[in-house]
């Protein structure tokens, strides 16, 4: 059975982007681009909203970007070989490999497909992310809070969810990013 698992990147006071719509401050560094690649390799299939897909298609075709650092290459590799499934009205054929399109979340397709997953699921855009989180659908929470505050922007999590957590894991790197990592406490 494959945990689903939201992972994010934050500022401080927990927005994905700031109001202008930029995410510029949370590119990672080659040490944390390395932990994040370990992470990622337990997963199998990663679960989308159409604006992040978009954004992670870039890693379909980075290998002909010849500036990528081995550190990117890797990334590139583990994301191609990894499933896609996008949720998107708009969005009628995918634009990658190993891609499906599908028109809206199900909490009870995503619940059957953990079960009977090998490897791990990540949920990724905040608002693809707020349903799984209501639905009661998330077992761990990593979240990667960037030395800023940022005043606004688009919330990581949503509002009017209570839900108990146990840390499990943190990290402290040297460009001032925590890494925390939280199970969903059952």
């Amino acid at each position: 059975m494959g945990m689903l698992i939201y992972a994010t990147i934050t500022s401080l006071d927990g927005y994905i982007e700031d109001t202008a719509g930029s995410f510029d401050w949370a590119a990672p560094d080659e040490e944390v681009h390395t932990f994040v690649n370990n992470l990622e390799r337990s997963i199998g299939t990663y679960l989308y909203g159409r604006r992040l897909y978009e954004v992670m298609l870039f890693w379909e075709t980075a290998h002909a970007d010849a500036r990528l650092t081995d550190v990117e290459r890797d990334f590139a590799d583990i994301w191609q070989r990894a499933d896609k499934i996008v949720y998107s009205k708009s969005l009628k054929t995918a634009s990658s490999a190993r891609t499906v399109i599908d028109q809206a979340f199900d909490a009870e397709t995503v619940r059957r497909l953990k079960s009977t997953s090998t490897s791990d699921i990540t949920i990724g855009g905040a608002d693809l992310a707020a349903h799984a989180i209501r639905a009661g659908l998330i077992d761990e929470y990593q979240q990667f809070l960037s030395p800023i505050v940022v005043g606004g922007g688009w919330r990581a999590l949503p509002d009017d969810v209570r839900i108990d957590l146990d840390l499990i894991d943190e990290r402290r790197f040297g460009n001032g990013v925590v890494f925390l990592r939280y199970r969903t406490r059952r």
